[in-house]
């Protein structure tokens, strides 16, 4: 007679609700690269976010399948780093012809598989591109403040990625920080049980801080812009990790996927940046630069 093996229970990681040591290890690993990108050659920044765009397609396309959903993955992965491109070289312009192509082309494209889930099938092709290639192309755009086509170390553009990276990460740090220790008071607890209010001002507080410092220490922009700016980063980027919650829950999903190790999938962290790229690049383009 065999016996079945014990099951492993899930390892519970407390208040934290995750792995601490491997999420800092694989933060520490993706900022290094970032940094080096942006040091190196700037411009090697929007080969790191056209691969992101591709990632976070194919984890939108998976997620989206458990509900019997096709995604036009190829159109949507081609239109999305052109998208992220041209924004980067050639402007707003560019950025938002490109995006009414890449729409109209998943249209099509959606025609080959005929009638049945045409519409769910093209909506979520739509949907996906404004929410991932769209907004992530507003990283182009802050990029290219000090000049697409020059390759000067330290410009605006590189000190505009800076911000908005720093701003955005002292969101999530702060109402991590401050969740733990304070927690009590769940902001939404039938979409996210573990955000609270006390996260919230610790989040509030951080942004705040490192907004103002930033503005007018690196940017040399207002105190009072800088101030603006994390206020704004903080509500978008609460407000962005809510909504991809919302769509985890509606898909029945944890995460997205598991390819970083202690965070889940590309989708489970850069759900705050998209939403806080667009915001941050208006601050700082008609405010500071």
């Amino acid at each position: 007679m065999t016996t079945s093996p014990p099951s492993v229970p899930a390892k519970d990681y407390g208040r934290a609700g995750r792995n601490l040591p491997a999420a800092v290890g694989s933060a520490v690993v993706l900022l290094a690269v970032i940094g080096a990108s942006l040091f190196l050659w700037k411009s090697a920044f929007m080969l790191i976010v056209a691969v992101a765009v591709v990632v976070a397609v194919w984890e939108l396309a998976q997620a989206v399948r458990t509900q019997g959903i096709d995604l036009p993955e190829q159109p949507v992965i081609v239109g999305g780093v052109a998208m992220v491109l041209l924004a980067y070289f050639w402007g707003t312009s560019a950025l938002v012809t490109a995006t009414g192509v890449t729409a109209l082309v998943i249209m099509l494209w959606t025609l080959r598989r005929g009638v049945d889930g045409y519409v769910k099938n093209a909506t979520a092709g739509v949907f996906t591109v404004v929410y991932v290639p769209f907004l992530g192309s507003f990283v182009g755009l802050l990029l290219a403040e000090g000049g697409a086509w020059d390759f000067e170390p330290w410009d605006d553009g590189v000190r505009a990625i800076l911000t908005f990276i720093l701003v955005t990460i002292s969101s999530d740090i702060g109402g991590y920080a401050a969740g733990v220790l304070f927690g009590k008071h769940p902001m939404a607890p039938v979409i996210s049980p573990k955000k609270s209010w006390e996260g919230f001002a610790g989040s509030t507080l951080a942004c705040v801080l490192v907004g103002w410092a930033l503005t007018v220490y690196l940017l040399d922009g207002d105190w009072w812009v800088g101030v603006l700016l994390g206020l704004v980063t903080v509500v978008m980027a609460t407000l962005g990790d809510l909504c991809e919650s919302v769509i985890k829950r509606d898909l029945g999903i944890k995460d997205m996927s598991h390819i970083i190790p202690g965070h889940g999938g590309l989708m489970d962290r850069i759900d705050s940046l998209l939403a806080t790229a667009a915001p941050i690049w208006i601050v700082l383009h008609y405010l500071v630069f």
